[in-house]
């Protein structure tokens, strides 16, 4: 399906790609100069990658949810999915997809696979766990309600990486919940109260 008559985003495809691979060099690097642990496969690679697209359907079936439960939240998210569709909606379908799989991979990369795991070795794993949720939360932050989110997808990305001891499990689960979340904010706005041409809402 191709994104016909949307206005172009402010930043190129090449420089989100870039921004979104950057990560992941940044992690990898990090991973490579303190001699991080990196638990690859956990119970192997086909599982993984199943566990990995399962977790990811479930986790976001399940925000879809709760976020049409009244006033559980502390404030709207209105405000953030028009946002988010605006940028959006600005991209092919194609550099969605690589954006996607870049943040699965890169952003898994830096939190769970070099801040969860050097916390991990310092520390303990609860603390491991609890500190990479929060700076996640933290580096995704554009409201309190959108910080919340974040750390709790954060914590349970953390707690997959913890108990399967795979960062491709991560990696793909973080990866296949963009892919979903921006198809269902651009093929069905409207279950995010957008509606019309959001790109000229406030």
């Amino acid at each position: 399906m191709a994104l016909n008559n949307q206005r172009k985003s402010k930043v190129s495809p090449v420089t989100a790609l870039v921004f979104q691979g950057g990560i992941g060099v940044v992690g990898l690097l990090v991973i490579l100069v303190a001699d991080i642990p990196v638990q690859m496969f956990g119970a192997g690679l086909l599982p993984s990658v199943l566990y990995g697209a399962l977790g990811a359907l479930c986790t976001y079936g399940a925000l879809l949810l709760l976020t049409q439960i009244p006033a559980l939240f502390p404030d709207n998210l209105d405000r953030q999915m028009r946002g988010l569709h605006r940028f959006a909606s600005g991209y092919s379908w194609f550099v969605l997809f690589l954006l996607s799989v870049f943040a699965g991979v890169g952003e898994e990369l830096l939190f769970r696979g070099a801040v969860q795991g050097w916390l991990a070795v310092h520390t303990d794993t609860t603390t491991a766990v609890l500190a990479a949720s929060v700076l996640f939360g933290l580096v995704h932050y554009a409201s309190f309600t959108y910080f919340v989110i974040a750390t709790g997808l954060g914590l349970v990305l953390g707690l997959a990486y913890a108990l399967s001891d795979s960062i491709l499990l991560v990696m793909v689960w973080h990866g296949v919940y963009d892919m979903v979340a921006l198809f269902c904010l651009l093929r069905f706005p409207e279950w995010f109260g957008i509606s019309g041409h959001p790109e000229d809402q406030d």
